[in-house]
């Protein structure tokens, strides 16, 4: 979500300067690539690029074919074979092994459901939401539809751009099995007697990091979840400590008991929890709060093993009994095993690995990988007409 959130602005910039700009969105890849389907860049008209859509290898002529697009203000496919390693077109040995497939979308700031418009509703608010662009790998020069679709799921929020192309039922039951897979995946479809494929693409609100304690170790966390685009809260019960003042890249800073905490901060699946007070009785009224609670894939608590087991001998004479599901949930001592000594070094250790967790990854080296690092399958989903429709119906009930 960060790189969405750059590019958004960006874009905002451009258009109070009066630049032209073009969106460039990889949309399908055969083989290895640096980035994978999704990664975007946009490009303006005086060569400024945010974003990526390769490790710089590509982005050269990239901005040469955006400001085609932008000149002839038509929607572009560019394909960007990197399997031939003695190939210089490009001017480069590319080495990746891989197709990649690149849309470039020029963007008119006045139409208000534009490709980047719609990526600014994905992240108004926290939210899961589902975008469908179509382009044509057979035909160049036939239609390229773009990124014509969206659907918000808490606003239950439907655009579709491209209802004069297909009809909106099926790119929605096409956004109903995006929900239920919780991923992205590829659709063909036949537009105009033109076989066109649909890049589904599913976006995850970005993790949410909740920091208990404001010391100066919390600090490097702080920044360095913020480099990845967390969304970040420090929580200490001293208001001497958890000031902005001191956590200014901290999305939100907040004053409270242990016991009060999850009443003032909003959690869901995607919420992480770190207790580092260095207070033993705030960490432990905290877990107490968050073991009850039962809902949290990740609770990192600082301190050697022997704290936590402490921590819960004593929730056990409170007649809290931790169950192994429970206890597998809860990461201490924190961090992976990297040799961190230093608080940035800790925080490195700590991020990497939530960012473990939160993927279901064990947090070995990729060199022992047998398999390649992206899975290549173009992933398809299908359900029965009652489940989506089921599906639909919940949704409908739930945000009416």
């Amino acid at each position: 979500m960060k790189e969405i959130s750059e590019i958004i602005k960006s874009y905002e910039q451009a258009i109070s300067t009066g630049k032209k700009m073009a969106l460039a969105t990889v949309v399908h890849v055969e083989g290895s690539s640096y980035r994978r389907p999704g990664a975007r860049m946009l490009v303006t008209d005086d060569g400024q690029l945010t974003g990526a859509i390769s490790g710089g290898c590509l982005e050269g002529d990239a901005l040469r074919k955006a400001l085609l697009a932008i000149s002839q203000q038509k929607n572009k496919l560019v394909t960007y074979d990197t399997t031939d390693e003695n190939d210089t077109t490009l001017g480069v040995q590319l080495g990746c092994n891989g197709i990649v497939h690149i849309l470039f979308e020029p963007i008119q700031p006045a139409q208000p459901d534009n490709p980047v418009e719609l990526l600014k509703k994905v992240v108004t608010k926290r939210q899961h939401a589902v975008a469908i662009t179509l382009f044509s790998l057979n035909s160049r020069n036939g239609v390229q539809p773009g990124t014509c679709f969206l659907h918000l799921q808490d606003d239950n929020l439907v655009i579709n751009k491209g209802e004069d192309l297909l009809a909106s039922t099926i790119l929605m039951e096409e956004s109903v099995n995006a929900y239920q897979l919780g991923d992205s995946f590829f659709k063909n479809f036949n537009l105009q007697n033109q076989e066109v494929t649909g890049f589904v693409e599913y976006f995850n609100p970005p993790p949410a990091l909740i920091i208990a304690g404001a010391g100066n170790d919390t600090i490097p966390l702080v920044e360095m979840a913020a480099v990845l685009g967390w969304e970040v809260t420090v929580a200490d019960g001293r208001a001497g400590h958890a000031t902005k003042q001191r956590f200014p890249k901290a999305n939100r800073v907040v004053v409270a008991k242990a016991e009060d905490l999850l009443t003032h901060v909003p959690t869901d699946s995607r919420t992480f929890f770190l207790l580092m007070t260095h207070n033993y009785n705030y960490d432990l009224s905290l877990l107490k709060s968050l073991v009850l609670k039962d809902q949290f894939r990740y609770i990192g608590a600082l301190g050697p093993k022997k704290k936590l087991n402490r921590m819960f001998d004593e929730l056990l004479k409170e007649g809290i009994e931790v169950s192994e599901l429970q206890r597998s949930r809860i990461y201490g001592p924190v961090g992976m095993d990297i040799g961190a000594e230093t608080s940035e070094e800790i925080a490195l250790s700590v991020l990497a690995e939530i960012k473990a967790v939160l993927n279901d990854k064990s947090g070995s080296s990729l060199r022992e990988k047998k398999e390649p690092i992206h899975n290549r399958a173009q992933k398809t989903m299908e359900y029965s007409k009652e489940e989506k429709d089921e599906f639909l119906c919940a949704i409908q009930t739930a945000h009416p």
